[in-house]
């Protein structure tokens, strides 16, 4: 569990610009196998849908139950797109890792990019960002800002608290978990070359921690989009 990060020091000759090479390469790796998936499901369209059709269908449908869930589907249906990119695109990140992690001379470069929080933060961040623009573009300018100052103006700092908070909480989230679990499996790996407990003795809790890390993954997919569409309804919603 000592091992580092491929980090690139100087970026552009600025002294404190570092660029992990390993997030870009886990970032690229990701959003290529979001994509094939994409163009497998939708390749050959049949009225009776097999193989990644069916798959990326049932996808679909489980999205658009997430958005009602939420908000009105007349709405809601424009963040189709939307949740379905960041779902999908979050679930395999949060596997990557767990199926397992490469390290070279000593640096960590295959992991989930979902484990590091510059990223996770990123995500939500953008999340945010976007709720504020689809809040100005379907409620006017004036409309949406008089709403952080009902139903009474004192409540103003508090909502801008919330913004900030709202950013923290739904990157950290994610990044805890997935690190964590990274983390752990690490040590459940040593503990099969270990010559106290040795390979079945380690391999047994290892299995069984992996298949609860891919439960873990799937879900906190879940739990992100699904926070994202609660941040974007309360933004676009006229009874917020």
């Amino acid at each position: 569990m000592d091992h580092g990060a491929p980090i690139y020091h100087d970026l552009f000759g600025i002294s404190w610009l570092d660029f992990n090479l390993s997030n870009v390469l886990m970032v690229i790796i990701t959003s290529a196998i979001v994509f094939i998936l994409s163009v497998l499901g939708a390749r050959k369209l049949a009225l009776k849908p097999t193989g990644a059709q069916n798959v990326m269908e049932w996808v679909v449908d489980f999205i658009k139950g997430m958005i009602n869930d939420t908000m009105d589907w007349k709405t809601g249906k424009l963040f189709i797109p939307l949740a379905l990119t960041l779902f999908t695109y979050i679930f395999v990140g949060n596997m990557l890792g767990v199926i397992t992690n490469g390290v070279f001379q000593g640096d960590v470069w295959w992991k989930s990019p979902t484990a590091d929080a510059g990223i996770t933060l990123t995500l939500s961040a953008m999340v945010i960002v976007l709720s504020h623009l689809y809040g100005i573009k379907l409620k006017g300018g004036k409309e949406y800002f008089l709403d952080y100052f009902r139903p009474i103006p004192v409540l103003f700092p508090i909502k801008l608290i919330e913004e900030f908070a709202n950013t923290l909480t739904l990157g950290l989230r994610l990044f805890g978990n997935l690190f964590a679990g990274e983390v752990l499996l690490g040590l459940l790996v040593a503990l099969t070359t270990s010559g106290v407990i040795g390979f079945i003795g380690g391999a047994i809790p290892f299995l069984a921690w992996q298949g609860f890390s891919m439960f873990i993954g799937a879900i906190q997919a879940f739990i992100f989009t699904m926070l994202t569409l609660v941040f974007i309804s309360h933004k676009v919603n006229k009874d917020h």
